[in-house]
């Protein structure tokens, strides 16, 4: 696949979603909030997760670790439903995005959801999470569709990736994917965040992006220099609130730190090609050599190793020729450090 017409290549800039997630626990009022702080960040794009917990998983069926260290429920349904938010509301929080200039994103987790998003809500943009990789229900459906699709690959291997991709691709209204690296643990150990994955996917010819679950605000700065065109990072109220995923989200301030280091990263990064920049135009004389002499030298003396030497500023014959005026002779007399 051509990557060239990609939506996610066509951005000036790298999109950085900002997520949402679940953190507005249940309550529209916090997901207004969390609009209103991933503006004030400058994101490009703020994302929510939309789902029916009955429809993600079986009765009483386990929490992850990280689940039961930072929302203490018997089992997932229970915690589900505390950080349900009827769909209903969807529609208002993407008006409200928009006014606020920001692109409105949801991660469906169920068919119905997925196709409300698109049907009803019209979003050009469907996430889905690393635990959906390989879920074909969904990828199936959202291949009907001219929406793009952005993948996350956490606890997937490279071999799944591909399958994904390769299903993904076959028969799609609209050929605009991207795929995030990521490490589904919440926080991710900086031991296992693997940044150098992301050039490894760079081979598939996808656009790549990154989704971080690290504690800090420096990491997506790294995943950029490395390549990545999407950051998607949680973000949250209040680090303290009860939930799943506060603990691995930046709060207001950071999440302003860290669109300005992604912003800062990209002018540092600047262009591939070589060149000589404004800035050291002014500088390029004073720091490079000219031929001089290096003792008084008579005319038809032959110039020599001992008799010349490169000295800064550069106003007269470049460095780059000495080993071409050494044996030549003197056209003229030189006193000790004029330019020859």
């Amino acid at each position: 696949m051509s990557t060239k017409k990609s939506f996610f290549l066509q951005k000036s800039k790298v999109y950085i979603i900002a997520e949402a997630g679940v953190n507005h626990n249940g309550k529209l009022k916090n997901a207004f909030k969390l609009i209103d702080i991933a503006a004030k960040a400058k994101v490009d794009a703020v994302k929510f997760q939309i789902f029916d917990p009955e429809k993600i998983c079986i009765p009483k069926a386990e929490q992850a670790e990280y689940q039961k260290k930072n929302f203490k429920d018997k089992d997932q349904i229970t915690m589900l439903k505390k950080l349900y938010l009827p769909k209903d509301n969807f529609l208002n929080l993407k008006k409200y995005a928009n006014r606020k200039k920001l692109d409105f994103i949801v991660t469906p987790f169920d068919r119905e959801n997925l196709i409300f998003l698109i049907k009803k809500l019209k979003l050009k943009i469907i996430k889905f999470s690393s635990g959906d990789l390989n879920n074909i229900e969904l990828l199936n459906e959202v291949k009907k569709y001219n929406v793009s699709t952005i993948l996350s690959t956490g606890a997937s291997n490279l071999n799944e990736i591909k399958k994904s991709l390769f299903f993904l691709k076959k028969k799609n209204k609209n050929k605009n994917l991207a795929i995030l690296h990521c490490t589904s643990d919440y926080p991710a150990k900086i031991d296992q965040l693997n940044l150098n994955v992301i050039k490894n996917l760079e081979k598939l010819n996808y656009p790549i992006g990154y989704s971080d679950h690290s504690e800090d605000v420096f990491t997506p700065s790294l995943a950029v220099a490395l390549g990545a065109k999407i950051i998607e990072k949680h973000f949250t109220l209040n680090q303290n609130m009860l939930g799943p995923d506060h603990k691995a989200s930046l709060n207001p301030k950071e999440l302003i730190k860290m669109v300005k280091l992604i912003r800062d990263t990209e002018k540092k990064l600047g262009k591939e090609k070589k060149i000589v920049t404004k800035s050291e135009i002014k500088n390029q004389k004073v720091i490079r050599r000219s031929i001089v002499a290096n003792l008084d030298i008579k005319k038809n003396e032959k110039f020599s190793f001992k008799n010349i030497i490169c000295k800064r500023p550069a106003k007269g014959i470049s460095a780059s020729q000495f080993l071409k005026i050494i044996g030549k002779k003197s056209k003229k007399n030189y006193k000790k450090n004029m330019y020859i």
